[in-house]
């Protein structure tokens, strides 16, 4: 549609292919390198892949996109007809994708709005989400309103209410991640604290063998939460914690895994048959880039209260 306003995003957030389909969400994936190989997540290489990889003691690493390949999504953006574009990404206290995307914004002929969630994974999702249904909403008052008056400004395209109306979209996307919450289990540490993700839990790392670590998303940073002696607690541990956190409000709750659907089915049910407010319940694996960082095992919920519109 012309004068859309688009949404960016990069592949941790996961989000379920029908949405991106649905809202035209464009997503720049990450790199994957298992040994010398590189590889571009959620295209050519699967979490399958990045498991097997792990397990043989493959050396894997991540890197973010580079500028250029965020610059041709927004240019491809433009090119479509979009007003202005929104790009949400996951927390640059792990990486570098968000500085990325503002780098490339400065180069495009249309207003980018470049924001940290500091989320990854569907609790990034659901910030993106957030983001592409107040942008819809917004471009559909805009297609009404059209037919009353003359299109202002250059191209039919109103500036000041273009940069209006991309503070909005930035305003739903930030107000739902900062009710969003991520809790997770890992049965090691040593895949986080290979690549220098897990800031102050590193403190948890001589004891790894002794203690199975929940951890959570903390001011975009991955940080401890408990300790617990051996799986079984920690996962039921893991489900209360996910409980107390929904409450009664109104809810979206993806469980997340590698390599460990045993475990995230029956959680997903469990929480669903537990949590009155639930509205949407994902399962879905970790992608790559995740994978390479928690390793296979990983179990995770993502809480994202719903917030209710302004418009």
């Amino acid at each position: 549609m012309p004068g859309h306003l688009a949404l960016v995003t990069d592949s941790t957030a996961y989000l379920p292919q029908e949405a991106v389909d649905r809202h035209r969400i464009r997503v720049v994936p990450l790199s994957v390198a298992v040994g010398d190989e590189v590889f571009a997540e959620g295209v050519e290489i699967s979490p399958k892949d990045v498991a097997e990889a792990l397990r043989s003691k493959q050396r894997v690493t991540t890197s973010r996109p580079s500028p250029e390949t965020f610059a041709a999504a927004y240019w491809a953006a433009a090119e479509a007809g979009a007003r202005g574009i929104v790009s949400i990404h996951l927390s640059a206290e792990l990486s570098g994708t968000a500085e990325a995307a503002r780098l490339a914004s400065a180069a495009v002929p249309i207003p980018v709005r470049v924001v940290d969630s500091r989320l990854v994974g569907m609790a990034l999702g659901s910030s993106v989400l957030a983001a592409a249904e107040a942008a819809v909403a917004l471009d559909e008052a805009r297609a009404g309103s059209e037919s009353d008056a003359a299109p202002a400004g250059e191209g039919g395209v109103d500036a000041g209410a273009t940069e209006a109306d991309l503070d909005l979209v930035v305003a739903a996307a930030e107000n739902r991640a900062a009710g969003t919450a991520g809790f997770f289990y890992v049965d090691t540490l040593e895949h986080l604290r290979r690549g220098g993700r897990i800031g102050t839990a590193q403190a948890l790392v001589g004891s790894a063998l002794a203690v199975k670590p929940l951890l959570h998303l903390a001011g975009g940073r991955i940080e401890p939460l408990e300790k617990v002696r051996t799986a079984s607690r920690a996962i039921a541990r893991l489900e209360e914690i996910a409980v107390e956190y929904a409450g009664r409000q109104p809810v979206d709750v993806t469980v997340h895994h590698l390599a460990a659907t045993h475990r995230a089915e029956p959680l997903a049910e469990r929480l669903r048959e537990r949590i009155p407010g639930l509205k949407e319940l994902y399962v879905s694996e970790v992608g790559a880039v995740i994978g390479a960082h928690v390793g296979p095992g990983l179990l995770a919920v993502v809480i994202s209260p719903i917030v209710a519109s302004s418009h």
